[in-house]
Formats: structure tokens, sequence, C-alpha cells
């Protein structure tokens, strides 16, 4: 391990050998002048070294503290920026998301410190455990570390606050458009209610009307139904005149509606019957087109193929007369030439 510094200085190298020369000019026994020696090479180290280690433990402060002020600084000057152009543009629907990317941006920024804060204590912490003095270097370290982080706290409490006021503004703007809302459609409010108001009232009317009406025409409806049973008794009294029992009535009735039933049979018959043949009909009408449809087409294709036909034979005869013309006056060429 190599020589400290601190113990290769001049003085602690004279103050040792001016105690030994003491030690030496008074006669002590070996193990009190190593204790002596031992003692005040330590008090002297401790003495020449505390200095020493302050100074360094405030220089590793001192760039901690510039940058975090100087970072704060930069993030109030940002954060008065954003506020001056959110004030500005305050009035208008696009403020609001404005705000809200300044608030993300400034937030962001306070983790970014808090996360360099963080790193920076971790770093300092680390170096300490290789000094001599640690836990007055862990102390500065943690006092550093501290300011930066009532630093951002306060920033931070600030940013919530800001948030919660721009909060309660915007809840105070949307109160503001639903009571606005409100207002306006009070009058509509008021004719939809009063409309139905009277619809209610009107059926309400209605509906004791007829009540009323049905119990007046409670006796007419109970004089009916006397009408009704005494019509059932002198029906059953004349036939017990004539000598029907209520067998052979039941026996009638019976029979009766057999017949319905039976001609009722034959009527639905009849119907589906019309009905089939009507729909034979419909397409026997078809099929008797079709075949009209398909004649005429045969018809046309039989003219159109004589057609052709008789073209082809006036063609091949043409061609037959051509060749004959030509044959023709080939021989006499020939004969000519003879």
């Amino acid at each position: 391990m190599p020589q400290s510094p601190l113990f290769s200085r001049s003085p602690l190298v004279s103050l040792t050998r001016v105690t030994r020369s003491v030690f030496k000019s008074v006669p002590v026994p070996n193990g009190v002048f190593a204790a002596s020696c031992a003692a005040g090479v330590l008090a002297v180290a401790l003495g020449l070294s505390a200095p020493a280690m302050a100074q360094t433990a405030g220089q590793a402060a001192a760039p901690m503290m510039g940058s975090s002020a100087t970072a704060a600084a930069s993030n109030t000057r940002a954060a008065d920026a954003n506020g001056g152009m959110n004030t500005g543009n305050a009035d208008s629907t696009a403020s609001i998301a404005a705000q809200d990317n300044a608030f993300d941006a400034r937030q962001k920024v306070l983790d970014q410190r808090s996360d360099e804060n963080n790193y920076r204590y971790g770093v300092a912490e680390h170096d300490c455990y290789s000094k001599f003095f640690v836990n007055y270097c862990l102390n500065k370290a943690r006092d550093s570390m501290r300011v930066v982080q009532a630093d951002i706290r306060k920033e931070q409490l600030a940013l919530d606050g800001e948030q919660r006021a721009q909060r309660a503004r915007e809840r105070d703007e949307q109160a503001a458009i639903k009571r606005a809302q409100d207002e306006a459609s009070a009058p509509q409010r008021a004719a939809d209610d009063a409309r139905n108001t009277q619809a209610y009232q009107d059926k309400q009317r209605q509906h004791q009307l007829d009540q009323a009406q049905r119990t007046a025409e409670a006796p007419q409806r109970s004089a009916n139904a006397q009408a009704y049973q005494d019509k059932q008794r002198q029906h059953a009294l004349d036939q017990a005149q004539r000598g029907v029992s209520p067998s052979q009535a039941a026996g009638n009735q019976q029979a009766y509606d057999q017949k319905q039933g039976d001609f009722q049979r034959k009527l639905d018959e009849a119907h589906q019957q019309g009905a089939q043949k009507a729909q034979e009909r419909v397409e026997k009408q078809q099929s008797f087109e079709k075949k009209q449809t398909d004649a005429a087409q045969h018809k046309a294709d039989v003219e159109s193929r004589q057609k052709q036909a008789a073209e082809k034979a006036e063609q091949k005869r043409q061609d037959q007369l051509k060749q004959q013309q030509e044959l023709e006056q080939q021989q006499k060429l020939q004969q000519q030439q003879q």
C-alpha cells in the first residue's frame, strides 16, 4: 500500500526525531518509550490531516452545490417562461394542453435532478470509504445531498400547488360552462315540464271520464247479463217442452259442430286446390312463353343459316364464273400465240 502524503511531510519527520532525542536524554523503559512515540505520532497525524480532509470534502461538495444551483436556476427560468406562456394563452382551449405539457416537462426535470442527486450522493459515499475521515466525508456528502433535495422538494411543492390550482381553474370553468348550458336550456326544460304536466293531467282526466263511463254503464251490463241468463233459461224450458233431453241437445250440438267442421275442411281443400291450379296455370303460361321464345329464336337461327348458305353459294358461283372466264382468256391467249 503506498504511503500517505500526510505521513511523508517534513514537520512530522522532524517532530519524530525531536521526540526520539528527548526520550534518549531521559532514561525510560522501552515499552513506555514505544507507547509514547505512538501516541505522539497519532496526535500529530490527526491534527495535520483534519484540515486537509475538510478541504478535500469542501472541494468535493462545491461542484455538487454549484451544479445543483445551476440546475435550479435553469429550471426556475424554464418554469417562469412556461408560466408566462401559459398565462398569455389562458383564455384559449389549447392553453390547457400546453400547461399540461409544461407541467410534465417540469416534473421530468425534477425527477431527473432527483436521480442525479442520488447518483452524486452514491458516488460521494463510495469515495468516502477510501478516505481517512469516513464519517466526516459521509456527513458532508449527506448534507450536500439534503440541500439539493430540499431545493427539489421546494420546487416539487410549488409545481404540485400550480397543478392543483390549474385543476381547480379547469373545474371552475367546467362548472361555469355547465351552469351556462343549464341556464340556456332552462326555458326548454320548463316548456317540456309544462307539456309533460299537461299531458299527465289530460290522461288523468281521460281516465276519470272512462271510469265514470264504466260506472254509468254498470247497470246496463248487469241488465244484459240478466237478460242472457233469462234467455238461457227460456231456451232450456223450450227444449224441455219439445221433449229434447239435455243429452240429445248435446248430441245435436255435436252433430252440428261436425257438419260445420266438415264444411270448413272441404272449403279449405277447395281453396288449396284452387291455389294449386292457379299455380299450375302460371307455370303452363310460363312454359308456353318459353316455348314461343325458343321457337322464335330457332326460326331466326334457321333464317340466319339459310342466308349465310345463300351468300356462300352466290360467292362460290361467282368464284367459279371468274375461274371460267380466266380459263377462257388463257385459252384465247394460247390460240393467239400459236
